[in-house]
């Protein structure tokens, strides 16, 4: 296989250089002047070197741009499997507690006709309001539960190493844990005193800022590359009250 590749390229350096003999003789043929001839091939050959540093610079950049391309790609992957077995069921549980959830619900509301310009409005609009978040005592057991329950999947996810290329994401995953983490470590939400639900309601109130806003960029993305997954993730809308995976007709 080798010698054959070796033969291949020996045949392709030999055909351009006796391509490149030809023009030049059809050249001097042609006007006759050797000096001249000769100090055309002189120049070309002095720019040469920067020839090769333009093509070599350009050439690099087209790799790492397709190399960032098919690791946004394998991430993006991870992602969904993210929210499919946890983020979605999160987001849901948490937005109820938002106050004013229903004007969040609403512009949270995608169609399939979003466009660019509706994600960028909907990611807007979350990093100028503060969203506040109250969660009572009595719906932390059941968040602990589910939580405690998903804590061997976010350290599955924290080990992953094309992840930690994403920061933004991977503040996501730590947020996620850390909550985990303080829910875990009480064993009763009973007659707890207003300074603990305040921390654990800040620690709530960090992950779903996280949260939300990887939502909206992973939906985009959805949009753009993979409409067919973007045509359920939008009947699955975790951020409306009645999700339905059915189509019906219009």
């Amino acid at each position: 296989m080798l010698k054959k590749l070796f033969m291949n390229k020996g045949w392709t350096v030999s055909t351009l250089f006796a391509i490149s003999l030809a023009l030049y003789g059809i050249e001097f043929t042609i006007f006759g002047n050797l000096r001249e001839i000769s100090a055309s091939f002189l120049g070309n050959l002095a720019f040469l070197p920067i020839y090769i540093i333009v093509v070599t610079l350009l050439f690099e950049r087209v790799l790492r741009e397709r190399e960032r391309k098919s690791v946004m790609r394998k991430l993006n992957m991870v992602i969904g499997v993210f929210f499919s077995e946890f983020g979605n069921h999160l987001l849901k549980e948490l937005s109820a507690h938002v106050a004013g959830s229903e004007e969040l619900k609403n512009r949270m509301r995608m169609t399939g006709s979003w466009k660019k310009q509706d994600f960028d409005e909907a990611l807007e609009y979350l990093r100028q309001s503060s969203q506040r978040i109250s969660v009572d005592s009595d719906a932390l057991p059941c968040l602990k539960q589910f939580m405690v329950g998903k804590r061997s999947f976010l350290l599955s996810l924290l080990e992953n190493q094309n992840l930690l290329e994403h920061e933004n994401f991977t503040d996501l995953l730590w947020a996620a844990f850390h909550f985990t983490e303080e829910l875990g470590a009480r064993e009763s939400f009973d007659r707890i005193p207003p300074s603990d639900k305040e921390h654990i309601n800040g620690d709530i109130k960090r992950v779903f800022g996280h949260l939300i806003r990887e939502w909206v960029l992973y939906m985009q993305h959805l949009k753009e590359d993979y409409p067919y997954l973007f045509s359920l993730a939008v009947r699955l809308n975790p951020m409306i009250d009645s999700p339905d995976p059915v189509v019906y007709q219009d």
